[in-house]
């Protein structure tokens, strides 16, 4: 239920968020309620009336006194103490009404549970004691439900009416206060004014009467002086007193003319002030009015809510007996039908018990019978093994008519050895069953040497020195036996006995594939130098901005197999860090790996599904900014909690927006987040410990390095050397050069800075090839001259130094849902043509393998990358590159020809050798592989 809000204004309080802090819904807490800041309006005294009160000096003085202590009074301690009585009855509406929703929550969960407890396996005695007494309970918890939520409708509506009506009493109170400050207010300043003006009417008066009584005096002392100018008497003297006189009362006129003008000032201010007050009395009014209609209008929308849920209330009741009558009548209509099932289940159960054990006892006959025959089997296999032993091994008689007796002594025998078409080896191989399968007669020479070579005739056999045969072994001749039944045994009558060892011969057969492939593996990798892996990876970067929405760890693990079958061999995952954003680029507490892509168990399980399929997993690791937990003093966030516990010491200087008090950046700074300083030792230390624990502890083979622009590549070398990774990218994000809204074709400074970058690593990690993603956004539109270089080579990274260069087309940040510099869709196919087929650490995007269409041309073109033998510092000739197209050869066994133009490998002079074309798109691309 929505409440109507009170404007801020009727109580007083300035706007906090959208909600009142006293009305609100019933799910607000009291802790939220008390926990808010309520700011009371203005309680001082306006400064124009201060300024008369200290002109007034005594009277004044006590005047502000009295004002102040009445203001502080009434609309402070009155106001807070109804305030917080009634936050507390507020407080025990709300803990009545959670008690009620509590105790109706409870008796659906019994109502629940009865309905679980129907559906139980128990035995038909059970079902039919406890069959009507389900039914009777739920009709009770219905009938209890209704009473309760009835209750809680009389509590609520009670609790609400009381509100209210202390609501209006407090207003009402609040607006008699506010009139009679300001009538005391306005009648203080009467008085005042009064006061003041008949003070300086007095001063005046008095002023007047002493000038009268000086100029009745001078006119006293000039009749004196005209007595004596008649007495003939010197008027010098008098004159010169007259004079001074005279100047004496001008200055005491003008004292008085600017007493008159102050006070007239003080009246205009004092009438100013008047006014100011008869404003705020209207505007105590006009908030008193607003906040009687706000009352008005949050009773009306209260009784409309209230008639609203009734209704939905007795409607929902209603449905609720519909379905609990239908429920009941579904209930019986399924306990009739699961008690035959259970009976017939039962049966069958039994029937199944009895054939089961018919089964097992016919199978353990027959496992019997296959033991014997085996163990005769390896019997008549050691008599006629010892009988060629002890022939081969005879010394050589003297007599060469003894070699007639060896022949008739071993019956024959020795004919085996002399002819071509020998019975021998097949015995030998396959011993005295039938013909055994492929893979079960490479076993057999798996385990046993070669036997020795045949001899043309007996003579030059027993002139030969040959040792013993090494045979295989009785519990090797047990493990083959026992997995190929007797030809018309009675194993063979049994379907499921023969799908199970069918089902172990390929298991063997797989495992054995799968030994010779890692085999291989092991023999082609060669790790060259650090940062690059084997040279031979290719990236997969296993997410978007948009996957944090799901379980991602768990979505990821079950394409482990694919990933592998397809020939990725490096997977990039999500930054595992919780953050402040979900895509985890703000980390906070580095140790805490239960983020928005799962939990810390889900990514174990994820990595170790990874390495099952022999995937190298990198780690998005964020080291140029981490975002604090706490605030400072001044209300900055930049304390950071957790294992790593720093403050702004840790924090860059120059980072203008978190009071960092490190050294200067040594990089570019990200202003969304405090900018970590890498020169700190501390710093350094625990983001060595914190990706060896990644590393060793979590699973991660190698990093992906985010932004690496906001500090220098010797802090990467440093944590490289530590944690040891297999494979290490950076992310060196620069633009581009542009002349007039047109991509240059010199982009030498932007491959340059890449590759600054890389050199400050020392090389010991790799860095993502934008210069080559740029260019390719224009040359697959026709500008196939912007691939080479005036040196013939690439124009990217992949020119300079290839083994560092980590081509892409897109990745969360220009493609996804953000889509800043996303590759342009028509031309993919081309794009990837060119990254799989060129030096470099090619990636694909997980968009474009799961959602674009593409998978198998993506697949393919992997596919022709590894039969070309195509890897990271493979050596590249351009033979054409212009508006029409491009042509190269990489290494020595692949040719891609990009473009419309019609081009052949044997029309190229320059291209020796016999090329066979392995896959052809048109005009959009063609590859060739060496023959």
């Amino acid at each position: 239920m929505r409440a109507a809000l009170l404007p801020d204004a009727a109580f007083g309080i300035r706007p906090f968020g959208t909600k009142h802090p006293f009305i609100c819904r019933r799910t607000t807490s009291f802790a939220a309620i008390r926990n808010r800041n309520c700011f009371f309006a203005e309680k001082r005294i306006p400064r124009s009336l201060s300024i008369v009160f200290s002109q007034a000096k005594d009277s004044d003085d006590a005047f502000s006194e009295v004002v102040n202590g009445h203001l502080g009074r009434s609309e402070g301690a009155g106001l807070d103490d109804e305030l917080m009585a009634t936050k507390k009855a507020l407080a025990v509406v709300q803990a009545r009404q959670d008690a009620l929703e509590k105790e109706r929550n409870q008796l659906l969960e019994k109502l629940a549970q009865s309905e679980a407890k129907k559906t139980e396996y128990m035995s038909v005695e059970e079902k039919f004691s406890y069959e009507s007494n389900p039914v009777l309970a739920k009709q009770d918890a219905v009938d209890f439900a209704v009473q309760v939520e009835k209750l809680a409708e009389i509590a609520f509506q009670q609790a609400t009416s009381h509100i209210l009506e202390d609501a209006q009493l407090k207003i009402s109170s609040e607006e008699i206060t506010a009139a009679e400050a300001a009538h005391l207010i306005e009648k203080q300043i009467k008085d005042a004014t009064e006061g003041t003006i008949a003070s300086i009417v007095e001063k005046s008066k008095f002023a007047i009467g002493r000038a009268l009584a000086i100029a009745e005096e001078a006119h006293e002392h000039a009749k004196k002086t005209t007595e004596t100018l008649i007495d003939n008497v010197s008027p010098f003297d008098e004159i010169v007193s007259v004079q001074a006189e005279n100047m004496r009362l001008q200055g005491i006129i003008t004292d008085i003319e600017s007493q008159l003008i102050i006070a007239r000032n003080e009246v205009n201010g004092l009438k100013l002030e008047l006014e100011q007050t008869r404003q705020q009395q209207m505007a105590f009014e006009q908030r008193a009015i607003d906040a009687e209609k706000s009352l008005l209008d949050f009773k009306e929308s209260t009784r409309k809510n209230i008639l609203k849920q009734e209704e939905e209330m007795k409607s929902f009741m209603e449905k609720m007996k519909n379905d609990a009558a239908e429920r009941t009548k579904a209930v019986s209509k399924t306990f009739k039908t699961d008690l035959k099932n259970i009976k017939a289940t039962v049966q069958a159960a039994k029937e199944m018990v009895n054939l089961k054990d018919y089964a097992y006892l016919r199978r353990c006959k027959a496992l019997q019978r296959s033991l014997k025959a085996s163990e005769d089997a390896l019997k008549l296999w050691r008599q006629r093994t010892e009988t060629v032993e002890s022939l081969l091994l005879k010394e050589r008689r003297q007599d060469e008519g003894d070699e007639d007796s060896i022949y008739v002594v071993n019956g024959g025998r020795i004919d085996l050895l002399k002819t071509d078409d020998s019975q021998k080896w097949k015995l030998l191989s396959d011993g005295p069953r039938r013909e055994i399968p492929q893979w079960m007669a490479r076993r057999i020479w798996d385990v046993s040497p070669k036997f020795p070579p045949r001899k043309i005739g007996a003579a030059e056999a027993l002139a030969s020195r040959f040792r013993p045969l090494e045979l295989p072994k009785e519990d090797e001749v047990w493990s083959i036996a026992k997995e190929i039944p007797k030809q018309g045994d009675a194993l063979d009558e049994h379907a499921f006995e023969r799908e199970t060892i069918e089902k172990k011969r390929k298991a063997l057969e797989t495992a054995l594939k799968r030994k010779t492939k890692q085999s291989q593996k092991v023999a082609e990798q060669t790790k060259f130098e650090p940062g690059t892996g084997t040279g031979r990876e290719i990236v997969f970067q296993a997410f978007n901005w948009e996957s944090w929405r799901r379980r991602w760890y768990l979505d990821l693990a079950s394409k482990c197999s694919d990933l592998s079958q397809s020939g990725i061999t490096a997977v990039w995952l999500p930054p595992p860090t919780q953050s402040v954003a979900p895509q985890g680029y703000m980390p906070s507490d580095l140790y805490n790996l239960n983020s928005s892509y799962g939990s810390m168990e889900e990514l174990k399980y994820c990595i170790e599904e990874m390495h099952s399929q022999d995937l190298v997993v990198l780690g998005d690791v964020v080291l140029n900014h981490r975002c604090a937990q706490k605030q400072s003093s001044n209300g900055v966030w930049n304390i950071y909690d957790g294992k790593l516990a720093w403050g702004p010491e840790a924090i860059v200087c120059d980072d203008p927006n978190f009071d960092g008090r490190g050294n200067p950046s040594s990089g570019d700074i990200f202003h969304a987040a405090p900018n970590i300083d890498h020169s700190q030792d501390f710093v350094r230390r625990d983001i060595k410990g914190w990706l060896k624990w990644l590393r060793n502890d979590i699973g991660f083979d190698g990093w992906r390095l985010d932004f690496v622009r906001g500090f220098s590549g010797t802090y990467i070398k440093e944590y490289i050397e530590a944690s040891n990774p297999v494979f290490s990218i950076g992310e060196y994000w620069d633009s581009l050069a542009y002349e007039h809204g047109t991509l240059c074709y010199n982009q030498d400074d932007h491959r340059q800075r890449i590759v600054n970058w890389i050199s400050a690593t020392g090389g010991a990690s790799s860095a993502f090839d934008m210069t080559t993603k740029g260019i390719l956004h224009s040359a697959v539109h026709g500008e196939y001259w912007r691939l080479i270089d005036p040196q013939g080579k690439p124009t990217g990274v992949m020119g300079w130094w290839p083994s560092r260069a980590v081509t892409f087309l897109e990745n969360h940040d220009t493609g996804s849902t953000q889509g800043h510099w996303p590759f342009p869709r028509e031309k993919l196919m081309q794009g990837y043509a060119y990254i799989l087929t060129h030096p470099g650490t090619p990636t694909i995007f997980y968009d474009h393998f799961y959602d674009f269409g593409i998978r198998d041309v993506i697949t393919e073109l992997i596919e022709a990358r590894k039969r070309g033998g195509i890897h990271c510092r493979s050596s590249i000739k351009i033979y054409h590159a212009n508006n029409e197209g491009y042509v190269a050869q990489v290494g020595n066994s692949l040719v891609l020809k990009l473009g419309h133009f019609a081009w052949h490998p044997s029309k190229e002079n320059q291209l020796d050798g016999s090329w066979q074309k392995f896959i052809d798109k048109g005009i959009d691309y063609q590859v060739w592989l060496r023959q």
